[in-house]
């Protein structure tokens, strides 16, 4: 499917919050930022080179803005600092630290090496590669297992594949949100009504917008 349409379908079914002041204060703060010399804020240099490679990755240029055009690094590397949870700040830190150290050892590297989205590419293909149910329901049952670990203060270890799984899966989610609330994406892509008119609550998608979800 063309990611246009893919877009213009998709709901924000992602479990992330929807626009608050905070989030709406992140986002104008990275549209502001056009400097082509970004520094992270919560990543380190490293850390920032490959999670602005992997959202292209995931959502290159196409007949649309490819992620990082719209911000999304900087977006995403502004709300792990200002916004996520210290728990949650660690856990995205070990499982991005695991996909990094298995896409250099992978292309024969040391760390703090680059990586080109040519040696990144082969490792995010297999974590979200498709698994079958009953073992989409074990590393389902890990991760829930660790992370309760984790939330309570335990020493608690995860298999190498598993948190790569987890950080591409989790990245995917938190790239496709952020890439959609972006003032492009919501103005251009999706279905845009800046001064909301007749409620219409059981309206065809079709007849109303096109086929485009609303943009929030």
């Amino acid at each position: 499917m063309d990611r246009r349409i893919a877009l213009k379908n998709m709901g924000l079914a992602l479990g992330y919050t929807v626009a608050t002041p905070t989030l709406i204060s992140l986002m104008q703060s990275c549209k502001q930022d056009t400097s082509p010399d970004w520094i992270p804020e919560f990543f380190t240099p490293e850390e920032g080179a490959v999670i602005r490679q992997v959202a292209d990755l995931i959502l290159p240029k196409t007949d649309t803005p490819s992620a990082s055009e719209v911000g999304v690094h900087k977006f995403l590397d502004r709300y792990m600092n200002e916004v996520s949870e210290p728990e949650d700040q660690q856990t995205f830190r070990i499982h991005l630290g695991n996909f990094i150290k298995k896409a250099t050892e992978k292309a024969g590297k040391q760390i703090g090496e680059s990586l080109s989205p040519e040696e990144l590419e082969p490792v995010l293909a297999e974590a979200l590669k498709k698994r079958d149910k009953a073992e989409e329901d074990l590393i389902g049952k890990t991760l829930e297992t660790y992370n309760e670990a984790i939330a309570e203060g335990k020493t608690a270890t995860l298999d190498e594949d598993i948190s790569t799984f987890a950080f591409a899966t989790q990245f995917r989610g938190a790239v496709i949100w952020s890439y959609k609330t972006s003032e492009y994406v919501g103005e251009e892509v999706l279905a845009y009504l800046p001064v909301p008119g007749e409620y219409i609550g059981c309206g065809d998608l079709d007849e109303l917008t096109g086929g485009k979800a609303w943009s929030i």
